[in-house]
């Protein structure tokens, strides 16, 4: 007789293929140095502003299989695993797997939409010949600047050129959407707030979490500095999580 046993032995189909798929994605590009058949994976597979040079529509979808590093990956993985399992075991693989993947294409969206407002704020008063300028060398520019040279030399330019060619990667997005079902669907469960030892129940966790994530977001926009994270994903990820339980509470009020 044998024993099959391992860390995703009696995990969820969905939240075990997510997994798998999310860790292969990150082994492939770690193993190629980023580089995939000739493309950038960065690229070609993460989210960029709708009005970038660089932006296809498939990565409203695929930038959440991406990650920026290991630990990146780890932490998101280890949530969807965490919190995902319960919910899918209580919504089944098929609600399960939509919700998760509206809650990372809505925070995709959300983000962009910051994006709009910063890139009219950006090129309100810039000439025109400079904006064309940035859409053309904006890369170069930014690679530059990674080098401790001055990229443009100007700090509008260098600004909207980090706006169009810096991509979103990352399943933070949709792992905030899965925290808010867990927060709201099991809301006196305790969890640890790392690297805390403190139990704190998921509805306060969801609430001091939303809460830092909208403060970290304004800070970044209005210039109080940057910790090159979007958090306008993550709080994207809470706000589409939401409308969409409030829209499965409506049709079926006893899911």
């Amino acid at each position: 007789m044998q024993y099959r046993t391992g860390p995703l032995q009696h995990t969820p189909t969905v939240v075990k293929n997510l997994v798998i798929i999310n860790a292969l994605v990150y082994l492939v590009k770690y193993l190629g140095r980023g580089q995939f058949l000739g493309f950038d994976m960065d690229d070609a597979l993460g989210l960029h502003y709708i009005s970038s040079p660089e932006f296809r529509p498939w990565q409203l979808v695929t930038h959440m299989f991406m990650h920026g590093g290991f630990w990146h990956l780890f932490m998101n993985m280890f949530g969807l695993f965490m919190l995902g399992s319960p919910l899918e075991y209580r919504w089944g693989s098929k609600r399960f797997l939509t919700y998760y993947m509206l809650c990372g294409i809505g925070a995709g969206i959300l983000n962009m939409g910051v994006q709009a407002w910063e890139y009219h704020q950006l090129t309100e008063w810039m000439a025109a010949t400079d904006i064309a300028a940035v859409r053309a060398q904006g890369a170069d520019a930014l690679i530059d600047l990674w080098h401790g040279g001055t990229g443009f030399g100007d700090e509008a330019m260098n600004q909207l050129a980090g706006l169009l060619f810096i991509d979103l990667v990352g399943a933070s997005g949709a792992v905030f959407g899965i925290l808010l079902a867990f927060g709201m669907l099991y809301p006196n469960v305790e969890l640890i707030l790392f690297p805390l030892p403190i139990p704190i129940k998921a509805k306060y966790f969801v609430a001091l979490y939303g809460a830092y994530e909208l403060y970290a977001g304004y800070a970044g926009i209005m210039g109080r500095g940057s910790d090159n994270v979007a958090h306008f994903a993550h709080i994207g990820g809470l706000v589409v999580g939401f409308v969409i339980l409030m829209i499965w509470k409506r049709r079926l009020p006893h899911t």
